[in-house]
């Protein structure tokens, strides 16, 4: 009798074609990680076909805030917090006009409480803001709230790297109601206080 709310990745998309990124565009996961993600998001509607089992599979976006933690496996924010805290240089791979979708983990909190209680079971939901930003951007917003003299460097690009991210949030809008509510501006505020 319990609902399954999966949390899923935008890992599974791959290197999209078009963005923002429908729920229904192509899944050619770059990585084992989001080859496992779409093989069990993938599950939760097969379970939800064929046993009834009440599931929502949201797809996470790049989410960020408090209590994320460093290391080699940490995302970009947390990485350029790390390097301006010891005063910098910030260093963006590639040129930097790579594009991601960042929301906050309260936001991400609120979809998963919208999932727990709606009535469209069965489905699976982009969690994002549908705003594309730029890395060369939040490496410049990182460094000017933590260490405004900080150089931003650029090093090689990562192989593999995909260009653009960003989702399309409509269908969460449509048939949740969630929406992103944190700019990702009050939401480095909120990570470095």
């Amino acid at each position: 009798g319990a609902r399954v709310v999966f949390a899923s990745s935008a890992a599974i998309y791959g290197a999209p074609e078009t963005t923002p990124v429908p729920e229904d565009a192509a899944k050619e996961p770059s990585s084992p990680y989001g080859l496992e993600k779409l093989s069990a998001d993938h599950y939760c509607r097969l379970y939800a076909s064929l046993y009834g089992v009440e599931t929502v599979a949201l797809r996470y976006f790049n989410v960020y805030g408090p209590g994320q933690r460093g290391g080699p496996y940490s995302g970009v924010i947390t990485k350029f917090v790390e390097q301006a805290r010891a005063g910098g240089p910030i260093t963006v791979q590639g040129d930097g006009t790579q594009t991601r979708d960042f929301i906050h983990v309260s936001d991400v909190v609120r979809a998963n409480l919208a999932a727990a209680t709606t009535d469209e079971t069965g489905a699976a939901y982009n969690v994002g803001t549908g705003r594309a930003v730029e890395i060369r951007e939040l490496a410049a917003l990182i460094r000017d709230r933590i260490a405004p003299e900080a150089d931003v460097v650029h090093g090689d690009a990562r192989t593999g790297d995909i260009r653009a991210s960003v989702a399309d949030v409509s269908k969460a809008r449509a048939e949740l109601g969630f929406e992103a509510e944190t700019t990702l501006e009050a939401g480095l505020d909120d990570l470095l206080a």
